[in-house]
């Protein structure tokens, strides 16, 4: 993939204001060296935590996929977490969640497939051994077992990301059509039931033995190291490999489209949806930078052109978004816009064209392209404030892959900056024709979807594995830990304006960038029983004019800080989240105060905002996890309790709500002693304290109104059905009501949801994903708030295996409450808790926001400081008791969204007792 896509930029653009010019990339502490057998090592040094990030680059994805195995690629990142020769199946993952690992997973792309964890910074050896074993000997032990029951897995993945998901194969037919069946690019990146299921062994042993080699990686570690340190440790566990055959890039010539291809696709949505693609510069190479300028002009937030002509002026459309999706064989320039309910794709269509003929013909201004730039520049040099996941060893990986220099960064950023209108109009104009892409159309219907293939089993034993490189006895040892750091959790301080509002300030100095939550406590709980949904159409409307800005005017000038600002409306309160360079922040911040402070409510925009979430409404009735989510809720707390209905309302409420309504709400909730302000990054309490009393010290306070208590009113139903025709999965949600944020058997609960349904390798997941291949994934949470908030158990499963899934479902609640957990369990479950901690708060955004979450629960400020030693002392009784008082079998209620005909005779035969068929809004059919 390219340096960015733009799809991908964060909701909270950070800021870069025209004032401040051009930051200066920072300097990172990079070393990159080669081992004799090829493997490439980059080491980065960034010690502002405890924390370490280990990535691995493997430079194999669907691009070198043999014909009839597509998906191969992405099949086999799934087999890398199987068993290895020193690693028995499940153990990895087991000792990883244990260590305290976060954003522990893998990719694949069309060009690389990756692997990554991060972990405290004294179990770099862990990860290490784990991903060394893997690379040097999963090849020994890869069996049909292993094989078999992931192709499960990846079968139930494509079931719901793509065939049960809306537009799920709209989407994948962009690709389809804008390359040839012999391009590598031409199938999704997860490949067709048929080629995943028809997989042999010897294949995937073949790939490994081919791609999975030394000399075909490379290897990042970031973070807090010692580099002496990580370079010993990396010879010892990866010098002594065999390097590989040499690995050739892929030479394949992308056809180039000369005439416009055009496809109808239909699909179980009720919107319908336009996807233009063209076949543009590959990525990092010369262009590439301009049309992710162009992507950002025409769809990069509200004061983009698609978005104020099709969403905003002529309300055509509920959605923009547009990306440069850079490859290395062929970059695809992809525009995306859905319908509002009485608009067609073609009227989408025309009105795409025109603004884009317009680009075209004129070219951008000067401050488009540099709103453009500032967005992407800082999207970029913030990137790097987190070490693992999708930041900085990543991006590290990512530069080395396409450019060669893992210190890429600065000429990154270099290429943009010289971006002018005439490069983009230029660049537009050669690769944006009309002759030369593919329109597709989404549009409401029955889909066709591929014949089911069956599961089958190979007719033949494979030979036993042989492997490659020779065993080392120490290897069995799994590596003991460094000296434990010392977990320090971000200290805040917090003090009162005269006004009564709260500031919670957090002092990081080592960057230059701030970021903030303007917090009121006012969410669904204060909605009054006959308006659902009316806190959440109030925080919609802050940023549509206020009394000082119009709505275009607040798009205009969060653009030309290069900024944007999130607003969310949740269960307890109403969120305005936001992130800024210093240098930008005060700018930012007024901004953000006058929407808090001013809202206007204009009628012509409250309308606008009722069209849109009508339409939001009826997009989510067409995402089945969508509605499982708020059948439960329905269900849980009866429709006249606020939290009986999702964070919209309903269609009668939305259709009912006034200007007066919305301007009531805010009036009785947004006021300074119902707020809070919290501030995480590079200022000072006396910065952060100006700023405040500049921006809210004149707010005046007023008499709080107190949210009217409701009692939860359950339905007495054990199964409730949703129907969902011809639906591929189910999903499902089994679950209760639970405990207040508040409650004293917090750490004993988390320490049990963990071991039950919380982590990777907890029981549930283990049991329908791991052994029964029914699921990709089946989790369980609880959902705290002031008052008794849901427990759920939730995930999508495969529809002839629905029974069967609230069957083991049900049997492991059942365990959890018979029998302590063993004590091996039971260290896990503590250790990943209180191990995973400083991974929760190493960016300034994760800070902001886990602070905000003290003001909203009325939590002391000191809480985190001692959340490790109340997660530590959890002891398996008060697992067991825990497990006892709210998981309750009687209450949990099964709900399930999928093909009625198929899955009630399944549940039926259960005995789970009544069932209940109610429709995508809740109401009871």
């Amino acid at each position: 993939m390219s340096s960015l896509n733009l799809l991908a930029v964060p909701a909270l653009v950070l800021s870069l204001g025209a004032m401040t010019g051009a930051a200066a990339a920072p300097k990172l502490a990079i070393e990159k060296y080669t081992l004799p057998n090829g493997l490439e090592v980059i080491l980065v040094e960034d010690r502002k935590l405890p924390l370490v990030a280990v990535n691995i680059w493997y430079h194999v994805g669907p691009a070198n996929e043999a014909p009839g195995l597509t998906g191969f690629a992405h099949l086999f990142e799934h087999m890398m977490f199987a068993a290895t020769k020193h690693a028995p199946r499940g153990l990895v993952d087991q000792l990883m969640e244990g260590a305290g690992a976060t954003d522990s997973n893998g990719s694949t792309d069309f060009d690389r497939t990756n692997y990554y964890d991060t972990l405290p910074s004294n179990q770099l050896e862990l990860a290490l051994w784990a991903h060394a074993d893997r690379m040097g000997y999963l090849l020994d032990v890869l069996d049909q077992k292993a094989l078999t029951n992931q192709q499960d897995v990846v079968r139930n993945e494509r079931r719901e990301s793509i065939e049960n998901h809306p537009y799920g194969i709209v989407e994948e037919a962009l690709f389809a059509n804008l390359f040839p069946k012999t391009h590598p690019y031409h199938a999704n990146i997860m490949g067709s039931h048929a080629d995943i299921q028809s997989a042999r062994l010897a294949d995937v042993r073949d790939f490994f033995t081919r791609y999975y080699a030394p000399n075909n990686a490379s290897l990042v570690i970031a973070g807090d190291i010692d580099k002496a340190g990580a370079r010993a440790l990396v010879a010892k566990y990866f010098g002594t490999f065999k390097r590989g055959a040499d690995v050739a890039k892929p030479n394949v010539a992308t056809p180039v489209i000369t005439a416009e291809r055009r496809v109808t696709v239909a699909d179980r949505v009720e919107l319908e949806r336009v996807i233009i693609g063209y076949l543009t510069t590959p990525a990092y190479q010369p262009d590439d930078a301009e049309l992710s300028i162009a992507a950002q002009i025409l769809a990069g937030g509200k004061a983009s052109r698609l978005y104020k002509a099709l969403v905003y002026d002529k309300q055509l459309a509920q959605d923009v978004s547009a990306s440069q999706h850079g490859y290395a064989l062929s970059s695809v320039f992809e525009i995306d816009v859905t319908a509002r309910p009485g608009h067609s794709a073609q009227e989408i269509e025309t009105a795409i064209d025109a603004e884009l003929d317009a680009l075209i013909k004129t070219g951008p201004s000067e401050q488009e392209v540099q709103r453009a730039q500032y967005a992407i520049e800082t999207s970029l040099l913030t990137s790097v404030e987190k070490i693992g996941g999708d930041g900085l060893a990543d991006i590290v990986n990512e530069y080395n892959q396409y450019t060669g220099e893992p210190d890429y960064l600065a000429k990154d950023l270099e290429r943009y900056r010289r971006v002018t209108p005439a490069d983009v109009q230029r660049v537009l104009a050669a690769q944006l024709r009309k002759n030369a892409r593919v329109v597709v159309h989404g549009v409401p219907g029955t889909p066709v979807l591929a014949p089911e293939v069956p599961v089958t089993k190979p007719k033949d034993k494979p030979p036993k594995a042989t492997g490659t490189n020779a065993d080392e006895a120490w290897r069995h040892q799994v590596p003991k830990a460094g000296p434990a750091p010392r977990i320090t959790l971000p200290a805040a301080q917090s003090f009162k304006l005269a006004n009564g509002m709260t500031v919670i300030h957090h002092h990081n100095p080592a960057l230059p960038l701030v970021a903030a939550e303007l917090i009121v406590r006012a969410g669904a709980s204060a909605n009054p029983p006959a308006q659902p949904g009316l806190a959440g159409f109030t925080a919609a409307m802050l940023d549509e004019g206020t009394a000082n800005r119009s709505a275009p005017q607040i798009a205009e000038e969060l653009a030309q800080l290069g900024a944007a600002i999130g607003i969310s409306s949740g269960a307890e309160s109403t969120r305005i989240s936001f992130l800024s360079l210093k240098a930008n922040f005060a700018g930012t911040l007024a901004i953000a105060a006058d929407l808090l402070r001013n809202p206007a409510f204009p009628e012509v925009e409250v309308e606008r905002q009722r069209s849109s979430r009508l339409a939001e409404l009826t997009q989510h009735g067409e995402d089945a996890s969508a509605v499982a989510d708020l059948v439960a809720l329905n269900v849980l707390y009866g429709p006249q309790h606020p939290f009986g209905h999702g964070e919209l309302g309903t269609e009668a409420a939305i259709a009912a709500t006034t200007r007066a309504d919305l301007a009531g709400f805010w009036q009785r909730h947004y006021l300074p002693n119902n707020a809070a302000l919290v501030l995480s990054g590079d200022l000072t309490q006396a910065e952060a304290q100006a700023l405040a009393e500049a921006s809210f010290g004149s707010w005046k306070a007023g008499a709080l109104t107190a949210n009217v208590a409701a009692a939860a009113v359950t339905t007495k139903a054990n199964v409730v059905l949703v129907h969902k025709a011809d639906a591929t999965q189910t999903a499902l949600q089994v679950t209760l009501l639970g405990p207040d944020r508040k409650t004293p058997d917090f750490a004993p609960l988390e320490v049990m949801n963990a071991a039950l349904g919380g982590l990777f390798t907890s029981r549930i997941n283990n049991k329908l994903r791991e052994e029964k291949g029914y699921s990709y994934g089946v989790f369980s949470q609880f959902d705290y708030r002031r008052t008794a908030g849901p427990f759920d158990i939730a995930g999508s499963v495969r529809t002839n295996a629905t029974g069967a899934s609230v069957a083991e479902i049900m049997k492991e609640v059942k365990a959890m409450r018979e029998h302590p957990l063993p004590a091996g369990e039971l260290d896990n479950a503590k250790n990943a808790q209180v191990l995973s901690l400083p991974g929760h708060f190493d960016t300034n955004e994760g800070v902001g926001a886990s602070l905000a979450g003290l003001f909203v629960y009325d939590l002391p400020l000191d809480y985190y400081s001692t959340l490790a030693q109340q997660f530590s002392t959890v002891t398996a009784a008060q697992v067991q008791d825990a497990a006892r008082k709210y998981l309750v079998p009687e209450k949990l209620v099964v709900v399930a969204v999928g093909d009625r005909k198929k899955i009630e005779p399944q549940l039926k035969k259960l005995k789970l007792g009544t069932i209940e068929v109610r429709g995508v809004d809740g109401k009871v059919r």
